[in-house]
């Protein structure tokens, strides 16, 4: 049944063997510069490249800050942390993302309560995020938003930017306000996207992004937390084990977290970040492509939302139902092509299972239906 879709996307990568999901692209400086951090001995926690890249990266997203990490959980849980969010907390996020936006809300002993989401972002829906509140949630005489069941903290709400789509911030922004809640915005996915002219992970109080191996541009593994100066200086001194500055004394003055990108992922960064823009307008035209060659067909090319631009991350389409996705993953994988289903929905797993959730009707319908289509840059 899909088989020319087999044949139109190895057109596109010019290849007859395995196409995978993502890959990586490393046609830039990445051997000169990690050759440079080696020689330099510099290759852990301290040195140039990661100060660099901190700077580059608050430069490109137009951040006051911008706070270099491990992983974009690690950068996640931080963010958390600085928004205020404390153990027994309920923090308000979307079903339909990848688990470490879950986990991140774990490890800080909240809870997530699920909310529904738009099927056009495919991101946290403003209008399901009144509603639960509405329903479920007061402010009290203190100004602190509170769970009408049992009077626990509704702390934060974590939009995620579905395969670098942004979601709708400005009315999650006019949401989270009246009800006296944080914003985070999970961008791990859309570094290179932009919600009207501003980029994503800068808008709310704290922004998160990712540098794994199959993102946009990679350090091998990291992440990068985005704030303002103040609670810049605070993620800076978190995440190096709260270690406070001395020739040569260890005082650490508060629990801190080991959690600073090493040198040598940053070097890999620096030189991937010189090449971002390039790989965007590769990936933007693979979505032109196939947008173009889904026109008038059974499934929908997910695009992004108006007055956005996304970096297309990676491309998806709408199935028409379950079947007929289950058979497009058949026939694309059975061919040596990488095509993959959204997520489960995260109140489905076993650790999420009890979580506190609204109606998910369009997380549901799309966890059914959507199928990731190879995305790397393309040759």
């Amino acid at each position: 049944m899909f088989n020319s879709l087999v044949s139109f996307i190895r057109e596109q990568y010019h290849s007859d063997g395995f196409i995978p999901l993502h890959a990586p692209v490393f046609t830039g400086r990445e051997r000169d510069y990690v050759t440079d951090t080696i020689e330099s001995t510099f290759v852990s926690s301290v040195g140039a490249y990661v100060d660099r890249f901190e700077h580059d990266i608050a430069t490109y997203t137009a951040s006051p800050r911008a706070i270099a990490t491990v992983n974009g959980t690690a950068a996640l849980h931080i963010a958390l942390k600085l928004a205020g969010v404390e153990p027994g907390d309920l923090v308000i996020t979307q079903p339909l993302t990848f688990v470490a936006t879950c986990n991140a809300i774990a490890y800080c002993g909240a809870e997530p309560v699920f909310v529904d989401v738009d099927r056009q972002t495919l991101g946290l829906s403003p209008v399901a995020l009144e509603a639960w509140l509405t329903e479920n949630a007061r402010v009290d005489d203190y100004g602190i938003c509170r769970s009408t069941l049992d009077g626990k903290v509704v702390r934060a709400c974590i939009p995620m930017h579905t395969f670098g789509h942004p979601a709708e911030l400005d009315k999650l922004l006019d949401v989270c306000a009246r009800w006296k809640l944080a914003l985070v915005e999970d961008a791990a996915e859309s570094l290179g996207s932009f919600y009207k002219g501003r980029h994503t992970g800068t808008i709310g109080l704290l922004g998160t992004l990712s540098f794994n191996g199959n993102k946009i541009i990679t350090t091998g593994g990291g992440g990068m937390i985005l704030a303002n100066q103040e609670l810049g200086n605070r993620a800076k001194h978190l995440t190096t084990t709260a270690k406070q500055p001395h020739p040569y004394e260890y005082v650490h003055d508060e629990l801190g977290y080991n959690y600073r990108l090493p040198n040598i992922n940053a070097a890999l960064g620096c030189a991937q970040l010189e090449r971002l823009e390039a790989f965007i307008v590769k990936k933007r035209e693979l979505a032109s492509r196939y947008a173009e060659y889904f026109d008038g067909s059974e499934l929908e090319f997910v695009r992004e939302p108006i007055n956005c631009r996304s970096n297309y991350w990676l491309n998806a389409v709408i199935c028409t139902d379950r079947e007929q996705r289950d058979a497009l993953l058949k026939t694309t994988n059975n061919n040596g092509i990488m095509t993959r289903p959204i997520w489960a929905l995260m109140n489905r797993l076993p650790i999420y299972a009890n979580s506190r959730k609204g109606a998910l009707n369009n997380a549901e319908w799309l966890e059914a239906r959507v199928v990731n289509l190879p995305s790397s840059v393309l040759p």
